[in-house]
């Protein structure tokens, strides 16, 4: 089969790129951007701390996304020209540097595109995720702290800042729970295909006898709340409990009863938040959190009964949804997308972005199915 010609990909390339222009309409992209601009250089913005943070975030945030775009149209048109001077001199090096940038490139504007998918209601939110140890006994406390550090690497990767506001450490090793945010625009939309229940297969190093371990671990991704949304909490409808900070193996990290335990009653829903060294702060943060899953809730009763409404049938995805095998061979694989890789080890460093790319793109087609 002949190649493919370059001049044909870069033009494929270019259309896909302009699709992605129209989609995110750059001119609307502009004027946000100077509104925001003007609104940072206020001399009374950071009077509230939490407003100016959002402004400066999301003001930032923009600039990136419309600096990616400009950029990749003018890395296009200088690869045009450098597989046009490769083929005028009979350069094979330089036609070899071209193919490589071509490649990278499509990967670029693919990745970019997703993000066009992200139009959901509560997509462009940050992230709020708890991590929860499942059936695997020790096993599965370990694995959730090494959920928690691949997504946390994820982050790191990314250039989104986290914070950790809770983790609950099992006694002989790993974590019971935590839950951290992702303090990114997007994050939500990005990560909500996550949630579910991830499985891992190995060999347990706790296991003396060296025997296969099978271990699960809940993640759940709902988004942060903002002063819009109408979630309101009576006192009476919570409990709230203050202990002692602890670490790994029940260590003491502080001397105060900081840590706050906050029960719904109506729900059973339980949040808690430690990171914070006054109990006022951890009670607040933990609130925040108690209304982002809130949020999700109501969300998700809304979308069953209109689905029930329609004569649909529903069925959560948030169940299985990957596998990570260490032993006997190594794979990583999304039952829903059948995305797979064979670097266990990679994917548990944090590189995530063909699993949520693809994730993303199913979660898509799902709904546009549903409402058709």
């Amino acid at each position: 089969m002949a190649p493919i010609d370059p001049a044909e990909q870069i033009s494929e390339l270019r259309s896909t790129l302009k699709g992605i222009q129209e989609v995110l309409d750059l001119d609307a992209m502009r004027k946000q951007i100077a509104e925001l601009e003007e609104q940072a250089a206020a001399p009374d913005l950071w009077n509230d701390p939490e407003r100016a943070q959002k402004v400066t975030s999301r003001l930032s945030h923009l600039q990136a996304e419309l600096n990616r775009v400009e950029s990749l149209a003018g890395r296009l048109d200088d690869l045009a020209v450098l597989y046009e001077l490769a083929a005028e001199e009979g350069d094979e090096e330089a036609r070899a540097e071209a193919d490589r940038d071509l490649a990278k490139l499509r990967g670029e504007i693919n990745a970019l595109e997703v993000r066009t998918l992200l139009s959901g209601e509560y997509d462009e939110r940050e992230a709020l995720v708890t991590i929860n140890a499942q059936a695997g006994g020790v096993d599965a406390a370990d694995w959730a702290q090494m959920l928690l550090r691949m997504y946390l690497r994820w982050a790191e990767r990314k250039g989104y800042p986290t914070e950790v506001y809770e983790t609950s450490y099992a006694e002989e090793a790993g974590i019971k729970s935590a839950t951290f945010a992702v303090k990114a625009p997007y994050a939500y939309g990005t990560l909500r295909g996550e949630h579910g229940t991830h499985r891992l297969v190995r060999i347990s190093p706790f296991d003396n006898q060296g025997r296969r371990q099978t271990s699960f671990a809940g993640v759940d991704v709902v988004p942060v709340v903002e002063q819009t949304d109408d979630i309101e909490i009576n006192e009476d409808e919570i409990r709230v409990d203050v202990y002692r900070s602890s670490g790994p193996g029940g260590q003491g990290v502080n001397t105060t009863d900081s840590a706050v335990r906050i029960t719904h009653l109506p729900t059973g829903i339980v949040v808690s938040c430690q990171n914070e060294r006054s109990q006022l702060q951890n009670k607040a943060t933990a609130m925040a959190v108690l209304k982002a899953k809130l949020l999700e809730r109501k969300r998700q009763e809304e979308a069953a009964k209109l689905a029930e409404l329609r004569g649909e049938t529903t069925t959560s995805w948030g169940t299985q949804i990957r596998n990570y095998v260490l032993h006997p061979y190594q794979i990583v694989k999304d039952l829903r997308t059948n995305i797979e890789s064979g670097n266990p080890a990679a994917v548990l460093d944090g590189e995530l972005d063909e699993f949520i790319e693809g994730e993303i793109r199913w979660l898509r087609r799902r709904e546009t199915e549903a409402k058709a």
